[in-house]
């Protein structure tokens, strides 16, 4: 999810910043030109780590800028489907909630909530599972899986998300699935032990 890549890349820097060292006027540009935004290749660019290297400036007659290649490592965030992610719920609405997962939000449909039939709940913004009973608010830190993933360019992603699989959503429904799953072993392994006695 989290993802360090080097490019390479050209700027140009321009004569107020002439007076920086180069690797400091690079850093100002390309945080400017890349940070905060979505790519196809690299997913979410959160941040422009470091500089590694800045080429010779070129001058061109009549433009006051210097033009430089640059070597550069970024910080990205590449969602990839099928991928369990962990992240606080952010927002409820009656169509769903929005999960908040490091730079980019992604939303759990009401019907990927869990596996029951769910409720929204507007005075308590909440939403409730019929038969199970499970609550979902605002500020619950859950683990969902990735099911959907649309980056487009610029600044605006979509990320689809789901909590109906066993040891998804939130921590007290994974404690519960755990003991559910050791529960139906060890009654397994009981009718095993019954049935070998017989068998004595």
């Amino acid at each position: 999810m989290f993802k360090l890549f080097t490019i390479e890349g050209k700027i140009e820097i321009p004569p107020f910043l002439f007076d920086q060292e180069k690797d400091v006027s690079a850093r100002i540009i390309l945080s400017e030109d890349y940070e905060g935004i979505i790519t196809r290749d690299y997913g979410f660019i959160i941040a422009v780590v470091d500089v590694l290297d800045v080429g010779k400036g070129i001058i061109i007659p009549g433009n006051a800028n210097t033009f430089h290649e640059v070597i550069f490592t970024i910080l990205t965030f590449k969602p990839t489907v099928s991928e369990v992610v962990e992240g606080t719920v952010v927002e409820i609405v009656d169509f769903g909630s929005f999960v908040r997962l490091g730079p980019l939000d992604g939303l759990v449909h009401v019907s990927q909530i869990c596996d029951d039939y769910i409720s929204y709940e507007q005075v308590g913004n909440r939403f409730i599972g019929k038969e199970t009973g499970k609550i979902l608010e605002v500020n619950d830190q859950v683990r969902a899986k990735i099911i959907a993933v649309s980056l487009g360019t610029g600044r605006s992603g979509k990320l689809g998300l789901t909590m109906r699989q066993k040891f998804l959503g939130k921590e007290i429904w994974i404690e519960s699935d755990i003991e559910e799953v050791f529960a139906e072993k060890e009654g397994k392994k009981a009718k095993t032990e019954v049935s070998d006695e017989n068998n004595e």
